[in-house]
């Protein structure tokens, strides 16, 4: 009962901020604990329908990296298992709406941009992966 209602929490709010965002061009919802913020538009790997969520992203080498730390929640948010799958995703930044590749990083890339990007930018993120108790995945949107 307790987690059905956690994620029709969790639901409403990425909704109302999905909709914020847009209705403010970026202006509220656009960074949170000094990152900037986008909307992830992905299809769900079943449906095929497209997800809206708003995620922390970096920029890093002219790409757009996010990791799927879902707040140190130990299971991996379901719009990084829908972009492991995935061959097209959009992201929205202020106006801005582009068509993406994601590719999800793993081994040494993976962990070269833990360290040295995600890591040096937002130390943060290694209490989600403490927490978590799995290995925040990296995906490269370009």
């Amino acid at each position: 009962m307790a987690t059905q209602l956690m994620r029709n929490l969790m639901r409403l709010g990425n909704s109302l901020g999905v909709s914020l965002y847009r209705r403010s061009h970026g202006r509220i919802g656009g960074g949170a604990k000094g990152l900037q913020v986008c909307l992830l538009t992905v299809p769900g790997r079943r449906t095929g329908q497209p997800h809206t969520v708003a995620v922390a992203f970096m920029e890093h080498d002219g790409a757009h990296l996010v990791m799927g730390s879902g707040g140190g929640q130990k299971p991996e948010p379901q719009w990084m298992r829908n972009l492991r799958v995935a061959s097209r995703a959009t992201i929205q930044i202020g106006d801005e709406v582009r068509e993406v590749t994601p590719r999800i990083t793993a081994g040494e890339e993976r962990d070269r941009l833990w360290h040295d990007v995600v890591l040096a930018r937002a130390p943060f993120f290694v209490k989600y992966e403490e927490r978590s108790g799995r290995t925040i995945p990296i995906a490269v949107l370009r």
